[in-house]
């Protein structure tokens, strides 16, 4: 590896490419989200070159420079989600007196799930530069793979991990009509299937995407059904990407109307009266059918106040 150093920048080759290293500037880099091979020259110039690189897991990087042969020349600090807006002042300091502040994650593009966001506002606030590395990126891997379209997506990251609030979470998404793209857990992939198929209905198409660019991949494409029946089958391992269909038009206009508290009350005493039932089960079906625009249920007490007052 050679180097030529300009006051302001400095180029380093790799093998054949030159690479510019910016001074005084906050680089974001993509790091392999499993293959060491999709490091690009990039990489590895500015991880060899940078004068601090702000790491999410300083013992994962050692151990990628160590797979990738680089030598880690600069100081190496731990940047993660407890300490990042901390951190952030400190590394901008050096930034602005001219250093080379590489930023990485674990895998994939920081700020993505991934930390990074502290710093890259704090440098804006400053005006100080920021730019990117880019490179391996599970969610756009697995939204290329997926068959579905990719024209328009949306990206959620990863579903609640409490029941009823990630069928709340779904339900304020059941008429979204772009690609949805989700990231899971194995620990939790069984339990938000079932969610997404009584949420989204048996028949939407999605992909389960595992193991992304290792050598046991693998897409499971199909309706949320049968995905959903592969996963009690044979649970999948490992780190998983979902990406889901977007509403039809007719899913969307089968959207059940928000109302208000007192729509709702008008509604429940009909429904009661139609059907010969204690206002209070009248109140219940007519709010199961009626989410808020969040996905959320009214309150069952202000409903059945306003219920009163209308009789």
């Amino acid at each position: 590896m050679e180097e030529q150093q300009t006051a302001a920048e400095r180029n380093v080759t790799v093998g054949n490419v030159q690479v510019n290293v910016p001074r005084g500037t906050v680089i974001l880099a993509a790091t392999p989200i499993g293959n060491t091979a999709d490091a690009s020259a990039r990489l590895v110039a500015l991880l060899e070159s940078a004068d601090i690189v702000a790491a999410e897991d300083t013992r994962r990087l050692y151990a990628l420079a160590n797979r990738l042969g680089v030598h880690v020349n600069g100081r190496v600090v731990a940047n993660h989600d407890h300490n990042e807006r901390g951190k952030a002042d400190e590394l901008l300091d050096h930034v602005e007196n001219g250093a080379t502040v590489l930023v990485v994650s674990d895998a994939g593009m920081p700020t993505i799930n991934d930390p990074g966001l502290a710093i890259v506002r704090r440098a804006i606030e400053r005006g100080l530069p920021v730019t990117c590395a880019p490179g391996p990126s599970a969610v756009l891997d697995a939204l290329a793979l997926s068959g579905l379209p990719t024209d328009r997506f949306c990206y959620e990251g990863f579903l609640p991990r409490k029941h009823s609030e990630r069928v709340q979470y779904l339900r304020s998404l059941r008429g979204e009509r772009r690609t949805i793209v989700f990231y899971e857990t194995l620990h939790r992939i069984a339990e938000s299937m079932a969610d997404l198929e009584e949420v989204f209905g048996a028949d939407r198409r999605m992909a389960l995407c595992r193991e992304l660019t290792k050598d046991y991949e693998q897409i499971r494409r199909g309706t949320i059904h049968e995905i959903n029946a592969s996963v009690v089958n044979d649970p999948p391992r490992g780190e998983m990407v979902l990406v889901v269909a977007g509403a039809s038009e007719d899913e969307v206009g089968e959207q059940p109307q928000a109302l208000s508290v007192e729509e709702l009350a008008e509604l429940a005493v009909q429904y009661a009266q139609q059907n010969d039932m204690r206002i209070k089960d009248a109140i219940a079906d007519v709010i199961a059918k009626h989410p808020n625009a969040d996905g959320s249920f009214a309150n069952k007490k202000q409903v059945y106040n306003a219920a009163l007052a209308l009789r």
